[in-house]
């Protein structure tokens, strides 16, 4: 598939036989002992870097973190594929004409295949080149705040949330993505505050606007979390946050504590 001037490829067969400028050493990148996403971001973020640096055409990757280290491979497909796309855009001119992800095993191929190319479609045909246009919703409910864990990369704890559809009105957003990630209709739905740092999304620049609301209904977890609960608001920052909801709920805690008016 083509991304920028760059073929992306998933591929089947012995990486080490590829005619490639360069093949990715699992290894020397520390994905044998204990990957996780930060480790598999930044070794292919870090590969792809040096890659361009060098001036080479061609580079092809493992799955990382997925052989010795024991890694999903669906979570890899999605973070490495996130890497390429964010590498890409911020690079246009880079020297790289073909990126490959070889896969030794025909289940490992499949799942690779299947994941990196809905990824790269979807965000190419459906969201476009950003920055992406997010909603996040701090739903209050008995005393604290609904977090949900996430299923997908990044992984950890979130407020619940997700990516404004084309010709969708934010307000629209907020609640649709509250109901499919915890089930709850919302009230009294109010803008708190925009967060836009270009760097608060691992994946790409994402600009969000945060909501806070009244949660009514019964708390479950939708397909997109892998769970969701209600966290007293003296525990919230004992957590550790995908993205930047940590400063977000911090700000939202202090914003209460004041008795600000949004």
């Amino acid at each position: 598939m083509k991304i920028k001037n760059c073929e992306l490829e998933i591929i089947k067969g012995d990486i080490t036989k590829l005619l490639v400028d360069v093949i990715v050493n699992p290894a020397a990148m520390g994905m044998d002992c204990n990957p996780d996403e930060h480790k598999i971001r930044l070794a292919c973020a870090s590969a792809l870097t040096s890659a361009d640096q060098l001036k080479v055409s061609t580079i092809a990757f493992p799955a990382l973190g997925c052989g010795e280290g024991g890694f999903p491979l669906i979570g890899a497909a999605k973070i490495m594929a996130q890497e390429v796309l964010k590498f890409l855009k911020l690079n246009q001119k880079t020297s790289l004409t073909k990126i490959q992800f070889c896969l030794y095993d025909e289940e490992a191929y499949k799942i690779f295949f299947n994941t990196v190319t809905g990824y790269v479609t979807h965000f190419q045909d459906t969201l476009g080149d950003g920055p992406y246009v997010t909603t996040d919703i701090i739903i209050e409910m008995d005393g604290g705040i609904v977090l949900i864990e996430r299923s997908n990369p990044p992984f950890g704890f979130a407020l619940p949330g997700g990516f404004v559809d084309y010709g969708e009105e934010l307000e629209t957003a907020a609640r649709r993505e509250a109901k499919e990630e915890t089930n709850l209709d919302l009230e009294d739905l109010r803008q708190f505050h925009v967060y836009s740092a270009p760097e608060r999304d691992p994946r790409f620049h994402t600009v969000t606007l945060v909501f806070s609301a009244k949660g009514l209904g019964q708390l479950r977890a939708g397909d997109d979390a892998a769970a969701a609960k209600i966290v007293k608001f003296a525990d919230l920052m004992k957590y550790e946050y995908a993205f930047d909801h940590k400063k977000v709920i911090k700000d939202y805690l202090n914003y209460r504590q004041r008795g600000d008016k949004l």
